[in-house]
């Protein structure tokens, strides 16, 4: 005697059954949820409006006072915006490549702007774009620490290139884990 599920073979014979719908709606709307990220992709969009306002904002600074600037403070200038760039770059690479990952694909197939690096954009590519983003970022502040190290306390000195170090340690561990994800994958 075969004992089956009522409400297993009513669906099967009826693929419309309560159970299903009820379960297909449930899927459309976590599946509709990612939606719920882009309002934080907006919210970065205007952080990086902001970066750029600062980067304006402190090039207009040095343009005014550029005869009265020692070559130092003009360099630690230099240093900060390009400081500036490479967080709105991360930002650029965060909001593109996040949205097109967990939200929505961007239609760009035909744009000649597209960037080469959204045809092989995955979670794992994003971390190891991030970390190397990061350690980036870090040494600006190291190389700034260096230029002005006069004015640097050598403790706060040490810390930086202790995180520096740690960002580095973590980019290897983050590349060489998503090679042998890749790797794996293939198999």
């Amino acid at each position: 005697m075969n004992h089956t599920d009522p409400l297993e073979s009513a669906a099967v014979k009826h693929p419309h059954a309560p159970i299903n719908r009820v379960e297909h709606v449930f899927e459309t709307i976590v599946f509709a949820s990612r939606w719920i990220q882009a309002p934080l992709y907006g919210g970065l969009i205007v952080a990086e409006l902001l970066y750029a306002y600062k980067f304006l904002i402190e090039l207009w600074e040095m343009v005014r006072h550029i005869n009265q600037q020692q070559e130092t403070v003009f360099m630690l200038g230099v240093l900060g915006l390009i400081d500036v760039t490479m967080v709105a770059n991360l930002l650029t690479m965060v909001i593109i490549g996040g949205y097109a990952t967990f939200v929505s694909k961007l239609d760009l197939e035909g744009h000649a702007d597209r960037p080469d690096w959204l045809t092989h954009i995955d979670p794992g590519t994003i971390k190891i774009k991030l970390a190397a983003s990061l350690i980036g970022i870090s040494s600006i502040h190291l190389l700034k620490s260096f230029v002005n190290i006069a004015n640097e306390d050598l403790e706060q000195i040490k810390w930086k290139i202790f995180i520096h170090m740690t960002f580095i340690g973590s980019a290897i561990l983050l590349a060489w884990t998503d090679k042998i994800m890749q790797k794996d994958r293939k198999h």
